[in-house]
C-alpha cells in the first residue's frame, strides 16, 4: 500500500508541477522586475531590542499579507506579537503552517562593508572580494549572467530570514498573475524574537493552539546545503545558554602591587573551561552523550550528504575539526559545548596593568532530541562542584567571598529543545518529490541541521510533523557583518515556494 501511495503522490505532483516548470523565465523576470520591493523590506530595521522598529515591520509586512487576501491577527505575547496570516481555499483539504521569522542579530556598523546594514547594496564577486554596484549594470543580466558573477544583495537580515518571506510574496502573486492554483489551506506563523531565542513562543504556541490548528510545518530558515542543491531539514538541534562567572578581587587591583597575592579570576575561569573538554574536544564530563546511537542506516543517511570537508576547512582555515563524530553530519546528531564569548579587563589600545576582578564566559549547548537541556546542565554544575568550586546563582556577599576560596556564579536557560522528523514520512517524501518535479535534481536530506530554530513547541503542542526547506545560500554570513543572499537563490526560492505551493499535499 505504501508503494502504491509513493507513487500516487508522486503522479500528482508530476501533473501539478510540470506546467510550473514553463513559468521559470517568468520567475525570473518577476523577481528582477519587483527587486526594489524586495530592498525596501530590507531596509527596514530589525533588532528585537527596539520594539518602535518591530511594530513599524509588523505594520508593513501585515499589509503586504492583506493585499495578498490573507486573514492576519496579532497573537499578543508578553514580549512582542506574533503575527497570523491564514489563507483558506477549501475546508476538506489540509493545512500546513509555515514558520517565518523577521527579526535579525544586532548589528556593528564599524564591521561592515557598507555605510549603513539597513541600506541594502548590490556587490559582485571580485576573486575573494565583493565590490559594490550599481543596480542599473545588473538589472539586464539573465539568470547565468548572475550566477556566474555571483551577484549579492548586503543588507542585514538579506538571508536570515526577510529572503525567504519576500520569496513567499513574490511566489504568491506570480501563481495569482499567472492563476496558478493553492493546492492546500496555509497558515503562516511570524516570529519578531527568534534571534532572542523566541522568549514568548512556547506559551503563545500553547494559548493559541486552536488558532495555530494544521496537519504539517514547514520551516523556511537557514542555509541550504553548501552544493547549492535543494534541501531539506528533518531536524534542528535545541538550544540553551549558561552564564558563568568567577571572581578575584573585589575591584581590579594593580598587578604589580598585587600580581602573585591576589587571585586572578582569568585562570580560574580557564581552568574550568579546559576541564570540560579533552584537547579533541569531546566533553569529558560523564554521562553527557548518554542515548545517542547511530545506526548503520542512520549513518548511511549521513554519509549520502554531500559534504566536501577539505574544502569547508579550507574556507574556515584550520587543520583539523573536534573529533564529536567521525564526520561533519556526525558532529551535529550530538549535544555541543560551545564557549561563545569571555570578557574580563580591558584588551588592545585600552589594556591596564591590573589583576581583573571578575571574569564572564558565555556558554551555549545545542540540544538534540535524545538529550535534556535540564539535565546536561546539571551535569555541568556538578562537574564545577568537583573541581572544588562553591556554585551559586547571584552575587555573592562579603561574607561568602571571605568564607569561601573558590565561587563560581552560575545562571542558565533552556530556551527549546531540538525535533526530529522521519525523513521517510509522508510529509517527508512529498517533499522530496516536490524538490525533485521542481529542480530536476534529488535533494539533499539532512537528519539535522546543526542550527536551532524553536519549532519543537508546535511540534509537541500541536502534534504535527515539521520539516525545514532552506533557500538561502551557505556562505550569506548569517549573524555576522556583511550578510548577504545571492540573488540566484532568491529566484529559486520563488520556484521552491511556487512548487511547493502548486502542489497537492495528501
Amino acid at each position: 500500500m505504501r508503494i502504491i501511495k509513493i507513487l500516487s503522490i508522486s503522479f500528482l505532483l508530476f501533473s501539478s508541477i510540470n506546467a510550473q516548470k514553463d513559468y521559470k523565465q517568468d520567475v525570473f523576470n518577476q523577481g528582477m522586475k519587483n527587486i526594489n520591493e524586495f530592498i525596501e523590506f530590507l531596509s527596514y530595521p530589525n533588532d528585537a531590542n527596539y520594539k518602535d522598529d518591530i511594530y513599524k515591520l509588523i505594520d508593513f509586512t501585515e499589509n503586504k499579507f492583506n493585499l495578498l487576501d490573507f486573514k492576519t491577527k496579532r497573537l499578543v505575547t508578553e514580549t512582542l506579537p506574533l503575527l497570523l496570516a491564514e489563507k483558506e481555499i477549501d475546508k476538506d483539504l489540509k493545512t500546513v503552517l509555515i514558520y517565518l521569522h523577521l527579526d535579525g542579530q544586532p548589528i556593528d556598523v564599524s564591521k561592515w562593508n557598507q555605510e549603513d546594514p539597513f541600506s541594502p547594496v548590490f556587490k559582485k564577486r571580485v576573486n575573494d572580494n565583493f565590490e559594490i554596484l550599481n543596480w542599473n549594470d545588473i538589472k539586464d543580466y539573465n539568470y547565468e549572467e548572475l550566477d556566474k558573477n555571483d551577484i549579492r544583495i548586503f543588507a542585514r537580515s538579506s538571508s536570515d530570514a526577510k529572503g525567504p518571506v519576500m520569496m513567499l510574496i513574490q511566489a504568491l502573486r506570480f501563481m495569482d498573475s499567472k492563476n496558478i492554483k493553492q493546492k492546500f489551506n496555509i497558515k503562516l506563523i511570524m516570529d519578531f524574537e527568534e534571534e532572542k531565542s523566541s522568549p514568548s513562543l512556547p506559551f503563545a504556541v500553547e494559548k493559541y493552539k486552536n488558532e495555530l490548528s494544521s496537519d504539517a510545518l514547514l520551516i523556511f530558515d537557514g542555509p541550504q546545503h553548501e552544493s547549492g542543491l535543494p534541501t531539506l531539514n528533518f531536524g534542528n538541534r535545541g538550544i540553551s545558554s549558561i552564564t558563568l562567572k568567577t571572581y578575584g578581587p573585589i575591584v581590579p587591583q594593580h598587578s604589580g602591587h598585587f600580581g602573585n597575592y591576589a587571585p586572578n579570576p582569568v585562570f580560574r575561569m580557564s581552568k574550568i573551561l579546559s576541564s570540560m573538554k579533552d584537547e579533541n574536544g569531546i566533553v569529558k564530563i560523564d554521562g553527557y552523550y548518554d542515548g545517542i546511537e547511530l545506526s548503520d542506516e542512520i549513518k548511511e543517511y549521513l554519509d549520502a550528504v554531500p559534504d566536501d570537508e577539505t574544502n569547508m576547512k579550507d574556507k574556515m582555515q584550520f587543520k583539523n575539526p573536534e573529533s564529536v563524530g567521525n564526520s561533519y553530519q556526525e558532529s551535529i546528531q550530538y549535544p555541543s559545548l560551545n564557549v561563545r564569548g569571555i570578557s574580563s579587563g580591558w584588551v588592545g589600545s585600552e589594556a591596564r596593568t591590573i589583576v581583573p576582578s571578575e571574569c564572564i564566559a558565555e556558554i551555549d549547548v545545542r540540544l538534540v532530541i535524545e538529550t535534556d537541556g535540564y539535565r546536561l546542565h546539571d551535569l555541568i554544575k556538578k562537574h564545577i562542584e568537583s573541581l572544588g568550586y562553591i556554585v551559586i546563582d547571584n552575587e555573592p556577599t562579603k561574607e561568602m567571598r571571605l568564607k569561601y576560596d573558590k565561587i563560581v556564579r552560575f545562571n542558565s536557560r533552556v530556551s527549546y529543545p531540538a525535533f526530529r522528523t522521519d525523513i521517510n514520512s509522508d510529509l517527508g517524501i512529498w517533499l522530496k518529490d516536490v524538490m525533485v518535479n521542481t529542480f530536476d535534481k534529488e535533494p539533499v536530506l539532512k537528519r539535522t541541521s546543526g542550527g536551532s530554530v524553536p519549532i519543537s513547541p508546535f511540534v509537541n503542542t500541536l502534534n504535527i510533523p515539521a520539516v525545514g526547506v532552506p533557500t538561502v545560500n551557505k556562505d550569506n554570513n548569517q549573524h555576522s557583518p556583511n550578510e548577504n543572499i545571492k540573488i540566484t537563490n532568491y529566484i529559486k526560492g520563488i520556484e521552491t515556494f511556487i512548487g511547493i505551493l502548486s502542489s497537492e499535499f495528501d
